[in-house]
């Protein structure tokens, strides 16, 4: 073998290597993730918090990430990077998750909770900015490693659930701490990957963010977002005034978790070969016919299968709107991008859909919550067919 030859076995090699602790990395993140949503709430729920006092506590979370988004997105693209930043999140999390265990008054859960959320809510954009650009250096697609948190969410949905109902609500919090400090070890093994090196210039940032194709992007993305967190927010909600037990509520997330790895391993292989538009058009009027399902069915059995849809809405939709991101916004202003979009994704559409969809559902009740949501996609998906039909006149 000669030199080159030689040159290439090894790159491979480290490239595989790279690839597995992305993987195992992203695993673990999306574990802490499941918990998180899954049975954080049932534990304060056991603690003898009201439902009330829960949401109450669970509504800092987009409000606070609106901030930490900003912020932490743009200290990646100011000191260069991404990995050093990621293990302060999981030890400011470590912190809070801590600070939980002795204190009864809900003031003080309420400030914790609020600090932890600071901590969490950048992992997942500064994560995906991490595995987008690696993919420049170890040529695999970012869905082919993303696919592994979608493996790492419905496995601790669903293990930690069986857990817990055998050793009780009390091991919440230590099993959260686990996943945490596990996150936090992996992520010594990854490397620290970044754009271009060169001189960041902020004010190009925000003009890059005043441009109409970026500005009108994330518009339609707020569009989408309104509903997929409706859907995500009153799910159990729903499930449970159509009687649903526990298990079938965590069955659903489940079913949402594991629906997402056969897409998400198809757009990694082969969703180079499709426009962003029309597929992120596919995902929203999937989402339309999602929320529309949920207003009529009175069965919960049958949102398991609404559950399944997730795979294309959500998979899709997530995916290859990150893609089309990459497209818009150059590398050296990536993590600022990411941290744009999540809080558009996770935010706004959270702080909206929260204030404005619990409002609707509370007073005008399930059928015409959803109907709604199912209206904000429909929009959506107008909005990205108007996209795609412009940028190609555009173009000739």
């Amino acid at each position: 073998m000669d030199r080159p030859d030689i040159a290439k076995a090894e790159r491979s090699s480290t490239a595989r290597k790279e690839t597995f602790s992305l993987r195992v990395y992203s695993f673990s993140a999306y574990s802490t993730a499941a918990m998180v949503v899954s049975f954080i709430p049932l534990y304060f729920l056991d603690r003898g918090f009201s439902e009330q006092q829960i949401g109450i506590i669970y509504s800092t979370g987009p409000f606070i990430s609106i901030f930490a988004n900003i912020i932490l997105g743009m200290a990646s693209d100011k000191y260069r990077t991404i990995k050093k930043l990621l293990m302060l999140l999981l030890f400011g999390q470590l912190v809070m998750i801590s600070l939980l265990f002795p204190i009864e008054n809900f003031a003080l859960v309420c400030l914790v909770m609020m600090g932890f959320y600071f901590f969490q809510t950048p992992i997942n954009p500064l994560s995906d900015s991490l595995l987008l650009l690696s993919s420049q250096y170890t040529g695999t697609p970012y869905a082919l490693i993303r696919i592994f948190g979608s493996l790492g969410f419905a496995v601790t949905a669903y293990t930690f659930g069986l857990i817990l109902k055998e050793i009780g609500s009390q091991w919440t919090l230590p099993l959260a701490l686990s996943t945490i400090a596990i996150t936090l070890l992996l992520t010594t093994r990854i490397k620290d990957y970044q754009g271009s090196a060169r001189k960041i210039d902020f004010s190009g940032f925000f003009k890059l963010l005043r441009q109409r194709d970026v500005l009108l992007f994330f518009l339609i993305i707020l569009t989408i977002s309104i509903p997929h967190r409706m859907y995500e927010g009153f799910l159990a909600v729903t499930m449970r005034q159509m009687g649903a037990s526990d298990s079938l509520v965590g069955l659903a997330w489940l079913v949402s978790a594991m629906s997402e790895i056969p897409i998400l391993f198809l757009l990694g292989k082969y969703g180079h070969k499709f426009k962003e538009l029309p597929l992120l058009m596919i995902a929203s009027i999937m989402y339309a016919v999602r929320l529309w399902l949920l207003s009529d069915i009175q069965d919960p059995r049958w949102v398991i299968a609404t559950q399944a849809m997730h795979s294309v809405s959500f998979g899709i939709y997530f995916s290859t709107a990150l893609r089309y991101l990459s497209h818009l916004i150059p590398d050296e202003f990536r993590a600022s991008g990411q941290a744009v979009y999540a809080v558009v994704w996770t935010g706004l559409a959270g702080v909206i859909s929260g204030m404005f969809g619990g409002y609707v559902y509370e007073h005008f009740g399930r059928e015409t919550f959803f109907r709604m949501g199912a209206g904000f996609a429909i929009v959506a998906a107008a909005a990205f067919l108007a996209r795609y039909y412009f940028s190609r006149t555009d173009r000739l």
